[in-house]
């Protein structure tokens, strides 16, 4: 099991967070793209460090051209040695439109042709064959040689999708190297019911399986060392609910947990910029009929039983004591030895 642990904030901080994490253990670091670039701070981690690999989480594809991510892509995975793997999103209408000033079309589509492209763009340059992608949405039919920058020594960077709804689990299945559920609102139930068998739709479309994929781990999960700091852990999801509840584009994965009702109510409380009522409206039982909770001493054997699916996975514990930094270490230990069958119990070809 890979360990993956965030970075993040301006990108001058980038290189020491990734030395930190590469020396504490950590398989994998990743990062969001909210207020500064991704692929600027994935260049900076990836220049600092030698062993660590690392993974956007989420790159916003629809504003960039699949040509502009292919090349930055390209030339991260060489400056890397092998190390970088890009995650996709496309982020919801609004976004794209008034924060981005682009353009929407239906995503999943879009979001298959666009990787296509990458992908084609990729061949081209390491095995010179032709410019020749055609799709609705995107066209790749020209390469000349002062713009091609020819072959690298390494496999191309596995390109990641982050997936909410069925459609787009779908494309992942279809296209994409990794599936990245949308931990800001995911549940275990939504990802055994819904995403998962669709990316098993999506495997069989293009004569795939399993093997060709990698699965993140995902769901709430409240951990803890014992009942008192579980419940705490499992407060600190009502800003990320309250945030991702409110967007009506989520309100399925709330609907299969009987919650589609608070979703209503998150979202009308957002329309009125009510923010902090947001979070006041949600409760522990609430919370509950979403999370999974686990003490530490268990998460070993939690992962193999109920996150079989997963071969990588979000790691964090406090460090701040000599005892904190043994138990953290010990664990990480006992997790990076687990290796699951990476296809969820019931949807085996």
């Amino acid at each position: 099991m890979k360990l993956l642990t965030g970075i993040g904030g301006w990108p001058d901080t980038a290189a020491e967070q990734a030395l930190t994490a590469e020396a504490a253990g950590y398989d994998m670091v990743t990062c969001g793209e909210l207020a500064h670039d991704s692929i600027l701070t994935m260049t900076l981690a990836l220049n600092a460090t030698r062993k660590i690999e690392a993974m956007t989480t989420v790159t916003i594809a629809f504003p960039r051209s699949p040509m502009v991510l292919a090349m930055e892509a390209w030339d991260i995975q060489r400056l890397a040695k092998g190390r970088f793997s890009i995650g996709l999103g496309s982020q919801v209408k609004g976004h794209n439109e008034r924060r981005f000033g682009g353009s929407w079309s239906a995503a999943a589509p879009r979001m298959k042709e666009y990787i296509q492209m990458m992908k084609a763009i990729w061949k081209s340059w390491q095995e010179g064959s032709a410019a020749d992608f055609m799709g609705k949405q995107y066209r790749y039919t020209l390469m000349t040689p002062n713009f091609n920058p020819g072959p690298i020594e390494y496999a191309q960077p596995k390109i990641y999708l982050a997936v909410v709804g069925p459609a787009m689990a779908r494309v992942a299945g279809e296209v994409a190297d990794g599936v990245l559920p949308h931990g800001g609102i995911m549940t275990d139930k939504y990802m055994r019911e819904v995403l998962l068998p669709n990316v098993k739709i999506g495997l069989e479309r293009s004569g795939r399986t399993w093997d060709d994929i990698e699965i993140a781990s995902s769901g709430y999960l409240a951990l803890g060392e014992n009942d008192e700091e579980i419940a705490k852990n499992l407060d600190q999801f009502r800003r990320p609910l309250s945030f991702y509840g409110s967007t009506r584009s989520y309100h399925h994965v709330l609907r299969l947990a009987g919650l589609e009702d608070l979703g209503m109510r998150l979202h009308k409380l957002s329309l009125d910029g009510r923010w902090k009522e947001m979070q006041d409206i949600i409760t522990e039982d609430d919370l509950l009929k979403l999370s999974d909770t686990c003490r530490y001493d268990d998460y070993p054997e939690f992962v193999r039983t109920r996150r079989e699916y997963a071969s990588q996975m979000g790691f964090g514990m406090r460090t701040e004591t000599a005892a904190q930094k043994r138990r953290a270490a010990e664990l990480m230990g006992k997790l990076q030895q687990i290796k699951t069958p990476g296809v969820a119990a019931g949807l085996e070809f």
